[in-house]
């Protein structure tokens, strides 16, 4: 989906006579020859990858390299790395702390952790490595405008890792960052992958403005993708600015429609602002919520997860994360569950889809299980997400470039998936690619009657948004296979 936006960053601020070579194994296997090629070996991961990291660690140094470990999962645990036989862990950001590796490198020390107590200035980070990736591998790219959330989820660990205080790049930065991109040739999804984008609606503001200057000077060449708040609902400007430059889709933290169970989780903003309320309003002005809910709170009520379900069935979500709770390290949640006594020995996967609960909760985690699989099994019953699809985007409004011409004036270039420069390969790619959809969807499935209804109507009543509609049906057969999995993962538990 991604390249390793983290890895990157420090890559630009290591020294730059360095010889750099990045292996990302999501897209690329190490070969023999990137192994031999290596001095040093500086791995990141987050905790859902961690067994691969300390595999990683122990081959690095059963091939004789000095191995240094940072990311989000060495700052929160760095003793497991060290215990696998890492020389340094980097605790934190890369800003503060690369320059104290490299003075401690130069002065010979064989090993250490590495921290600086302070946040950095994000304003001086320089632009990311781009040039060091192969574009082809990946479906979009990631950026970021700043780090931090303003808000304290007491299972979240974004605070814990990047404080609650935000930062921000400023916007020239941000263009900087989009220039190199562009001149490298990308002309697709780009990720701006914050902790939350409207963290200072001041600033996201601002820096709206310019993207879209630089927007409409380079043809619109990108689509954006982010994550904010639900009060981003309550917010028809903000929203007005993120449409005009071109933003597709925004990810929300909704966790449960219960506003007792969201108190507890010190969730708070989602209890100001009316979540079904928020997230039509979002849908209606032009963007799509990609929505994450979580079951196993403490203070839940048995059937969490029929009213989660009713909830994205009201609100016509179309594709959302369900997510079973695990507590993070260090975050408020973890030190509660420590205190009381209700930690499991397991440090948990970060797998929060198939892995299991790290805790004791507050109800039997049978219950949980059985109600889970039940939510994703009625969620992603193909009838059921085609239906809300459907409905989400006939009540999304058209297009600017689609009222515009509805009124007769011109209007600056606009699509979800820019075409300027498209190849006929990527026609081809993306002709093959809708073919596919309506196999799968239109002939093999059950619902293949409803998805031809659909695939008229929508074309009939919202054309403009289309193509949307479309990608968003596709993403749908990546979670009927994850509920496919789920469902037969819990089948297996009963049967033994």
């Amino acid at each position: 989906m991604l390249p390793p936006l983290g890895l990157l960053t420090v890559a630009a601020i290591l020294p730059q006579h360095w010889e750099i070579r990045l292996v990302d194994l999501a897209a690329q296997p190490a070969t023999d020859l990137d192994w031999a090629w290596a001095d040093l070996v500086m791995l990141s991961g987050m905790l859902i990858q961690k067994d691969e990291l300390l595999v990683l660690i122990r081959e690095a140094k059963r091939r004789g390299k000095t191995v240094v470990t940072g990311g989000p999962y060495a700052t929160s645990v760095p003793d497991e790395p060290l215990a696998a036989g890492c020389d340094f862990v980097v605790k934190g950001e890369a800003e503060n702390t690369i320059p104290i590796l490299i003075e401690t490198l130069k002065q010979g020390q064989l090993n250490g952790v590495i921290e600086y107590p302070e946040k950095p200035d994000v304003s001086q980070t320089p632009v990311p490595r781009f040039d060091l990736i192969d574009f082809g591998n990946y479906a979009s790219l990631g950026i970021q405008t700043s780090r931090g959330c303003p808000f304290d989820c007491e299972f979240c660990d974004i605070v814990n890792l990047y404080g609650s205080k935000p930062r921000y790049k400023t916007s020239s930065q941000i263009i900087s960052e989009l220039d190199a991109i562009y001149k490298l040739g990308w002309r697709s999804t780009v990720f701006i992958c914050d902790d939350n984008f409207i963290g200072s609606r001041k600033h996201a503001k601002s820096l709206l403005k310019d993207m879209n200057t630089w927007m409409k000077d380079h043809s619109s060449p990108f689509s954006f993708i982010t994550q904010a708040s639900v009060n981003l609902g309550q917010d028809k400007e903000m929203i007005d600015l993120m449409t005009e430059p071109n933003f597709s889709t925004v990810f929300v933290g909704l966790e449960s429609p219960d506003e007792d169970v969201l108190a507890i989780a010190n969730k708070f903003q989602n209890i100001r602002n009316p979540m079904l309320e928020s997230v039509r309003n979002i849908n209606k002005n032009g963007l799509t919520v990609l929505g994450s809910f979580i079951i196993g709170f403490d203070g839940e009520r048995p059937g969490a997860g029929q009213r989660i379900a009713s909830f994205v069935d009201i609100a016509n979500i179309p594709v959302v994360m369900i997510n079973k709770l695990q507590a993070a390290p260090n975050t408020k949640l973890w030190d509660r569950l420590k205190k009381e006594k209700r930690l499991c020995e397991q440090l948990g996967s970060g797998n929060s889809t198939i892995g299991e609960m790290n805790f004791l909760p507050s109800r039997p985690e049978t219950d949980i299980d059985r109600e889970f699989v039940a939510l994703w099994d009625e969620v992603y019953d193909a009838s059921n997400f085609l239906r809300r699809t459907y409905n989400y985007y006939l009540t999304m409004r058209p297009t600017r470039k689609a009222m515009a011409k509805l009124k007769g004036r011109k209007s600056a270039p606009e699509s979800i998936t820019p075409r300027s420069g498209v190849s006929l390969y990527k026609s081809l790619l993306d002709l093959s690619h809708l073919l596919r959809l309506c196999w799968l969807q239109g002939v093999v499935s059950k619902a293949r009657v409803q998805y031809w209804k659909q695939f008229l109507g929508i074309l009939r009543r919202n054309p403009s948004r289309f193509v949307q509609y479309l990608t968003a049906c596709a993403m749908g057969e990546d979670m009927f296979e994850l509920r496919r999995k789920i469902i037969e993962a819990h089948l297996r538990e009963e049967i033994k």
